[in-house]
């Protein structure tokens, strides 16, 4: 990785230019041209340093949202995950060291959405979804300021 690299993965993480053209114009501040800005991506995504690259939309905002959570029998888990995995309203599934040993996010359209898709998860799976809906929002930067050495 080199410095042209740092710079895409730690400058750009806030304030991507909104433009026709955005990969032209981050080139232009990196002293590159647009293909080669997509070809960096493409390479950084490949190798793990990016997963995406694209806005961040509150959910509340354009639909509902919710955290959820389930008590997976060990033996169940690989199966159980490929389910919720499948449904296009989930946006994170997380295995985690607890009881509660799978937790994933639903947003849709609706309330209703959401909650039906709850539904369908805990009849398919025979087990109880714990719903966590926010309450409150606590507003964070999700940028991270990467230190290179």
């Amino acid at each position: 990785m080199d410095l042209v690299d740092q710079r895409l993965l730690n400058d750009f993480q806030r304030d991507f230019p909104l433009t026709a053209r955005p990969y032209a114009e981050l080139g232009e501040k990196l002293g590159i041209n647009e293909d080669e800005v997509i070809a960096r991506l493409d390479r950084l995504s490949r190798g793990g340093s990016v997963s995406r690259v694209g806005a961040v939309f509150r959910p509340h905002a354009v639909g509902a949202s919710t955290l959820a959570a389930l008590a997976v029998p060990p033996e169940e888990l690989e199966r159980v995950a490929a389910l919720v995995n499948a449904y296009p309203e989930v946006n994170h599934n997380y295995q985690r060291e607890h009881r509660l040993n799978l937790w994933f996010v639903v947003t849709a359209s609706s309330a209703q959405a959401v909650r039906a898709v709850l539904d369908d998860i805990s009849g398919r799976t025979g087990l109880d979804v714990l719903d966590l809906p926010l309450l409150e929002p606590f507003h964070i930067d999700l940028g991270f300021d990467l230190k290179w050495s």
